[in-house]
């Protein structure tokens, strides 16, 4: 894994990827949630063929803005650029463009984990 390395993820907007629908407002627009969860997986796609086998990331940090509103049908590509390596700890730039130009941009910050030691730790919170 090295700094520079990029991941991207594309979508077209859909009625249920809108604000109205997902509950976090009113109007029929791209929805900050389901921006956050396109720049995460683009985040997810720069490093998939860098882990090691057994090992995945979680999201455990953002600092995000969305600064553009985008209609439905619009298509939306996030791209993630790996800027800080700390042990297991990922920072990613974040770039969120629809057809018109730029809709949202910050950082975005990883974790690598053991996903069954991960899971079991989640899994244990049930008993």
């Amino acid at each position: 894994m090295e700094i520079g390395i990029k991941g991207f993820s594309t979508i077209t907007v859909t009625d249920e990827l809108t604000a109205a629908k997902v509950g976090s407002g009113c109007l029929p627009v791209f929805s900050t949630p389901s921006m956050i969860a396109l720049l995460e997986k683009a985040a997810c796609e720069c490093i998939k063929d860098k882990l090691d086998d057994g090992m995945s990331s979680v999201g455990t940090f953002l600092d995000i803005k969305h600064i553009a509103a985008t209609p439905v049908s619009m298509t939306v590509t996030a791209e993630a650029t790996l800027i800080e390596i700390d042990g297991r700890r990922l920072v990613f730039d974040i770039k969120v463009n629809d057809e018109a130009g730029l809709i949202g941009e910050g950082k975005h910050e990883r974790f690598i984990v053991n996903s069954e030691k991960f899971v079991q730790r989640t899994n244990a919170k049930l008993k």
